[in-house]
């Protein structure tokens, strides 16, 4: 059911764009304003595809972009799906199901997420090496297709080595300090305790968030090149006196929009 889902999803997509870019990318909270540099835009609420959820958290557009972007035709979700939205799994990741049934190759997942390590500072880039997964959620439990993906796959580079290198490259070019690290997924909505930081510090977590990783999961099993990408807005729990709010999340992201968009241009090219 959840395949063909997911190709009613990326038939219907593919009548409005025309054809499938090599190269998908999901843009986090606050982070959308990438896909109004999108040349010759063609424009999909989410609300026209078939099967497709609604976004409802802040700083998320709720719609597909296709179009040129650093020379590359490429397709952005201007906001994304959470679990904390109460979506099951399976529709979180219903578009990258469809984006591996239209022919993409490639997926760059961004997010706002926040920071661990204590020699982070918001407004950092960290490039995502590798993800931690304690929430007892997968979005490939249930029926596998083999046809689809293996029943039982592999994650030991779940963020591939070859596009890492490119965003590697492109931030040298740019002179952009990159940070790199593990991500830790938490389902939210309720940003983490100061206790929850410490076991993630001491698990081995970087930086937290509440998006990614059921993502790259899915689009792993689906055979997909997955690149992450988190902008720090935030010093987690515990690290700093003081309050966490979707707000202060918001303004760092308006506040690094200009530096991020550059960057992700930048690795765009340089996928090649």
């Amino acid at each position: 059911m959840k395949d063909a889902r997911a190709a009613e999803s990326a038939e219907y997509i593919l009548r409005k764009i025309g054809v499938a870019p090599k190269l998908a990318l999901v843009l986090g909270s606050g982070l959308g304003v990438l896909a109004e540099e999108i040349e010759d835009p063609i424009i999909v609420p989410y609300s026209e595809i078939p099967h497709f959820p609604v976004s409802t958290a802040p700083g998320h557009a709720g719609r597909l972009v296709a179009g040129r972007l650093a020379g590359k035709f490429v397709l952005a979700m201007q906001g994304r799906f959470h679990f904390y939205e109460g979506y099951d799994l399976d529709q979180v990741v219903l578009p990258m199901r469809a984006f591996a049934k239209m022919g993409v190759q490639n997926l760059f997942l961004t997010n706002a997420a926040g920071g661990v390590n204590e020699s982070f500072s918001p407004g950092d880039f960290m490039l995502i090496r590798d993800h931690i997964n304690l929430t007892g959620r997968n979005p490939c439990v249930g029926s596998n297709d083999a046809s689809e993906g293996m029943r039982f796959f592999d994650m030991t580079t779940a963020y591939d080595p070859g596009l890492r290198q490119a965003a590697r490259a492109a931030a040298a070019l740019m002179g952009i300090p990159l940070q790199e690290g593990v991500y830790m997924w938490f389902t939210g909505p309720s940003f983490e305790t100061p206790a929850e930081i410490r076991a993630a510090r001491t698990l081995g977590a970087d930086a937290v968030g509440m998006s990614t990783v059921p993502e790259a999961i899915a689009a792993v099993h689906r055979g997909l090149k997955v690149l992450g990408l988190s902008c720090i807005t935030n010093m987690a729990a515990g690290i700093f006196a003081g309050r966490i709010t979707s707000e202060e999340v918001l303004e760092v992201s308006e506040r690094e929009k200009p530096r991020f968009s550059a960057f992700v241009k930048k690795t765009v090219e340089a996928i090649g």
